[in-house]
Parts: structure tokens; sequence; C-alpha cells
């Protein structure tokens, strides 16, 4: 009995020291004192994993100047900038799980992401009510920022780049009639593909077709028949890169003779590996073009190259941004805390990112441009510059 009595006790006594060892200096759950949390929603699996990966390469990079700069000054006190990132399988109710598993942690002081708009609507109620102040980098759905005043974004919205779109084919590329084919089943796709026609139209252009199609569609050819017979001057294809080269592979193949035309969910070099000759000439709009950096800008891809060996893409500089933004937030803030941190983001007047200047102006979205790319000798080119 006295063995079993002195075994039970030092059980007791290693699982007491086990859990005492987990806990965080400082009282803060999951993180030490001089270390400030923010939790990373992100992609990391689902249809795009590409999204993901370049996500975490583009905080990884922010992380690690920053911390090697010293960390964060918080009222004369520096402290670490450190993420815990968590899979929401580009899924909206993954998303929504991981908003409210970061709302629940007291030492989660924000969040970055999600990046796909359709992930980042469910988790709006979340954050607002947990005042849980959020970036997404990439998410360009005009609602979001809608009525809360806790989701900022890296990136311009969907009606500013839908706009951007329309004007640009029918001012600078002369089109007159369009068709769209779009993704039903998503909130960014759906929002661009109707404020292109909205403005096409509002200018004296034509839309002769206004197609779509469900999520994980591989077969486009029953749409793309009608917009081939429609002749359109333009075809407007809001979609992921993904997805993108088998609507233009399909769209030749039944004879499509005319320009594409797509928006800021093109940039990954993956849709030139994968389009080639099929989307050779076509232009889209994005937030940032390699042959016209800027200082700031090609500092980050020097770095973001000799660190991943790949050229950076706009979901990577858009999470970079993100992380600094974040960074100058809580240092505007002075103080380690949810409500101090969202003001602290909503005062910044003016920031030079990697994809250009921001400003808030006590909203959600930064005021900024965007650059339209042609897809020019197998590789994406500067063209123009879209101001707001």
């Amino acid at each position: 009995m006295k063995i079993k009595a002195i075994a039970f006790t030092m059980l007791l006594i290693f699982v007491v020291s086990a859990f005492a060892g987990c806990a965080p200096a400082g009282g803060q759950q999951g993180g030490a004192a001089d270390e400030i949390r923010f939790g990373l929603n992100n992609e990391i699996t689902g249809d795009n994993p590409v999204i993901g990966a370049s996500s975490r390469k583009g905080v990884d990079l922010a992380l690690e100047e920053i911390n090697a700069a010293g960390g964060v000054n918080v009222g004369g006190k520096k402290y670490k900038l450190v993420v815990e990132e968590l899979d929401n399988e580009f899924k909206p109710e993954s998303a929504a799980a991981v908003a409210q598993k970061f709302a629940d942690r007291p030492d989660i002081v924000a969040m970055i992401g999600p990046n796909d708009s359709a992930d980042v609507m469910p988790t709006i109620p979340i954050i607002e009510k947990a005042k849980l102040p959020s970036i997404t980098p990439w998410a360009t759905a005009v609602d979001i920022t809608k009525n809360n005043d806790y989701f900022f974004r890296a990136c311009f919205t969907d009606d500013f780049q839908g706009a951007v779109i329309a004007k640009f084919a029918y001012e600078d590329e002369g089109a007159r009639t369009a068709a769209v084919l779009y993704d039903m089943s998503n909130d960014y796709n759906v929002g661009i593909a109707t404020i292109f026609r909205k403005t096409f139209e509002e200018m004296g252009g034509k839309v002769v077709e206004f197609q779509s199609y469900g999520r994980g569609e591989k077969d486009f050819k029953s749409q793309l028949t009608k917009i081939i017979q429609a002749n359109p001057d333009i075809l407007l294809l809001p979609n992921f890169f993904a997805e993108v080269p088998l609507q233009a592979e399909q769209a030749r193949s039944l004879g499509y003779k005319g320009k594409f035309i797509g928006s800021d969910t093109w940039g990954d070099v993956e849709l030139l590996r994968l389009g080639g000759e099929y989307v050779e000439g076509a232009l889209w709009v994005g937030h940032y073009a390699v042959d016209i950096a800027s200082d700031k800008a090609k500092a980050f891809i020097k770095a973001y190259e000799a660190k991943y060996n790949e050229k950076p893409n706009d979901i990577a500089a858009l999470n970079y941004d993100a992380v600094y933004l974040l960074a100058k937030a809580i240092e505007n803030a002075g103080k380690i805390d949810r409500v101090a941190i969202r003001n602290g983001l909503a005062s910044i007047k003016e920031y030079e990112g990697v994809t250009g200047n921001m400003q808030f102006n006590d909203t959600g979205d930064p005021v900024k441009t965007a650059v339209i790319i042609k897809i020019e000798n197998g590789a994406f080119k500067y063209y123009a510059t879209a101001k707001p």
C-alpha cells in the first residue's frame, strides 16, 4: 500500500510539474511574457494549397525580418511577434471554426486570414463578437468590411477591380461586347463578374453571355459553346489560377479567337505553366508587378528569392504586407489589447507596402492602386497602372 501511495504521489507530482512546465510566463495562455501572438487562418489544404503555402512563406519572411530587427515596440518594451497557424481547408465552415478557436484564446491578439472571400464571410460575426482585429491579405469581396469594425484588408476590393477590368476592356482594348464565365459558388468570383457586367454596360458595352459553373467542375464546353456562338470581343475569367488554364484550353479548342482578361486570382506562375500558349496575350489585374517594383518591393523580392528559391506571387506579397500592418498597428496601440490594436489599424494614415501605398482613413479598406499584367512570351509583364 505504501509503495502504491508513493507511486501515486510521484505520478501526481510529475503530472502537475508537466502542466506547470507548459504554462507560459506572464499568465498568457500559449505564449511567453515577451511574445505577442496572432493567429493565421490559412488555406493549407483543399482545392488550392498554393494559397496556403504562399501565405505562410510571406508571413514567415515578415516575422523573420521584424524579429531580427528587435521585434515590436510596445510602450518602450520589445516583444517577439509569433504566429500560430491553423488549417481552414479552403472551406467556409472550417474557416469559421478556426476563427472561433482564435477568438477563444485570450493570448491571440489578432488574426490574419483567411485569404479567400468565401472563407472570410462566416468568420465576420465571430471576430466582431470577440473584438478580434483581423486582416485578410487577399479577400476582395466588398461585404467583408461592411457593417463591422474589426475586419481590415491589405488588398483592394472587388468593386474597384471589377470596374478596372471593365474600363480597361472597353477603353484600352476597344471591346464593345464581352462574355463572362465564373464560379457561382464563391463570393469573390460572383462579385467580380457582377461588377464587371454593371460597369461595362454602363459604359456602353454589352455582355452577350453571362455563364456560371459550380465548384469542382472541369468540363466547361457547354457554357463556352454558348459564349463562342455570341462572338464576344473579350472573355472575362475571374477564376482561380488552377482553373483558368483548363477554361482557356477548352475555349481555344472550341474555336474562340478573342482575348482573355482576368482578375487578381491569376497571379501565380502555375497559371503560366499549365496555360502555356492558351493564355498567351491575356491580361489580368494584379496587386503589384515585379518588373516595376519599388525599392521596398525589390528588397522583398530579393529576400524572398534568397529564402525560398522562387519568385513571390501576389498572395505571398500581400501576406507579408499584412504582418507588417499588424506590427504597425500594435505599435500604434501602445498596449497589448485587442480593441487598442483594432484602433491602431484604423489609425494607419499611410503605409508603404510591397503591394503599394495604403491609406485606411478609419475604414477597413485601403486606398491603393492596381496594375494590369500581360502574359507575354510565357511570363507576367507589367502593362498599365489603374488608380482608385
